[in-house]
């Protein structure tokens, strides 16, 4: 990617992590933008990024530019339960179109099974680049569950000792599935920012 579309990229992210410095109460928050992308574009450019983005079903300059935040918050004193908070605030406007369209889908009785093929093709998408390890993947007609035992996004964040900020991306499944409550019931046991697998069961109601 040339140093123009880099640029560009950062751009992108710089409103998720501003719209948490707001809520954070952060004053003078230009400087702050300023280190974050420093910071992020050194992360772009390490070695760890080049041997990380190797996994076509993840956005790794996003989970990147997440990290970043984690780490730049941290570094200025916030601790891991705030940091988790303010970036899930600082997301929130990326779920809400998305959490409404499921919650339009969770009106009609086929909701399970859009959620059913979903929980399918990703499954399929993530054996095949090897980003996720399930240690079991089981679906029928009414239920699906699975366990993970190892996932490359918290191996990112294990790799940048902030392992259990991870929990940023663990919650986007409970969002998701905030949308789907009429039809579609999601239990989660525990997840891979503080526990030893990930492992959970969808039910159709």
């Amino acid at each position: 990617m040339s140093k123009t579309d880099l640029d560009k990229k950062i751009k992108t992210f710089e409103p998720y992590y501003k719209a948490a410095l707001i809520k954070a109460g952060a004053k003078d928050i230009d400087p702050l933008l300023v280190s974050y992308r420093n910071r992020l574009k050194d992360m772009y450019n390490s070695k760890a990024f080049e041997s990380h983005n190797i996994y076509p079903s993840m956005d790794v300059y996003f989970i990147y530019a997440v990290i970043a935040m984690c780490l730049e918050l941290k570094y200025a004193g916030y601790e891991d339960k705030e940091i988790i908070t303010l970036i899930e605030y600082g997301q929130s406007g990326r779920w809400k179109t998305f959490v409404k369209i499921l919650k339009s889908i969770d009106r009609f009785p086929f909701a399970f099974a859009i959620a059913r093929l979903w929980n399918i093709n990703d499954h399929k998408d993530r054996v095949r680049d090897g980003s996720i390890t399930y240690d079991y993947f089981n679906v029928d007609k009414d239920r699906i569950s699975y366990s993970i035992s190892k996932c490359q996004y918290a191996e990112m964040f294990s790799y940048y000792g902030i392992r259990p900020m991870c929990k940023i991306f663990c919650n986007t499944d409970l969002i998701a599935y905030s949308g789907l409550t009429r039809h579609v019931r999601f239990n989660r046991k525990e997840d891979l920012s503080d526990g030893m697998s990930c492992t959970d069961e969808i039910l159709k109601i």
